[in-house]
């Protein structure tokens, strides 16, 4: 397991909360790994029934760490642990709720195409850029913007790359309320709190009626990861990936 991720209950909430402040919640495999877990292991704890992601104070996620895109582009193989994480995401059996502040990029921003729940700051910005580096939309995200933002708006975020306004991603339906940085976890931990109060059982059929079958969802995240695993090999990324270390460098 890793400190990066933090694994906390608080009676029947599970808060899974990334903690990587110093690379802005940059996702490794190991923190890949833990929340696989934690999804997996609260979902078969009767005593948990409501799932809950949390980042940091301005930045929820960065998205996926970029070392790691270098370290397959190079060669490297890509592991497991990126894909576990989104069929437990996609599969999972209790509400998926939550807390977004600041940055929320590439799977920083479509973890939230499968939450039932999102709430959002004023200040958080959802940004896909996986076309800028020679990659492709992941976690059923090509499946999933089109039927939540409409065509126009998903392809303007997985193919244009413009960022999304936490103003807009309210209009046009990704997240269910924008609340003021310092409301931001007790407002989610509280839309957590009534769901964890309704029947279990009725909640359960009702959400499934809402997000119907997982079987399109599944079959996409696998085509996905097919071209993206062949794009992160590809000439197009590897000039990508380098362009942006470049312009990372101090100095």
């Amino acid at each position: 397991m890793t400190d990066h991720v933090l694994i906390e209950r608080r009676g029947a909430i599970q808060l899974i909360r990334m903690n990587r402040p110093d690379k802005k919640n940059a996702i490794t495999r190991a923190m890949y790994a833990a929340m696989s877990a934690a999804l997996t292991a609260g979902d078969a704890d009767p005593a948990v029934r409501v799932h809950v992601f949390l980042g940091g104070p301005g930045a929820f996620s960065a998205g996926n760490d970029l070392a790691d895109f270098m370290a397959v582009a190079m060669g490297g193989e890509t592991g497991n642990e990126v894909w576990d994480f989104m069929m437990a995401l996609a599969g999972a059996r209790k509400p998926l709720v939550s807390g977004v502040d600041g940055i929320a990029v590439g799977i920083g921003a479509t973890l939230n195409l499968h939450c039932d729940l999102t709430i959002a700051t004023p200040r958080t910005t959802f940004h896909t850029p996986f076309v800028d580096l020679g990659l492709v939309p992941e976690a059923a995200s090509s499946l999933l913007a089109p039927a939540i933002l409409g065509h126009q708006r998903a392809f303007a975020l997985l193919a244009l790359g413009e960022p999304l306004t936490a103003q807009k991603a309210l209009a046009a339906g990704l997240i269910y309320k924008m609340v003021a940085e310092e409301r931001l976890e007790d407002e989610t931990i509280a839309a957590a709190e009534r769901l964890a109060s309704k029947p279990p059982e009725a909640l359960r059929i009702a959400r499934d009626l809402l997000r119907g079958p997982r079987d399109a969802v599944f079959a996409r995240i696998g085509e996905e990861a097919e071209h993206f695993r062949g794009r992160l090999k590809s000439e197009e990324a590897r000039a990508a990936f380098a362009a942006f270390l470049e312009r990372k460098k101090p100095g």
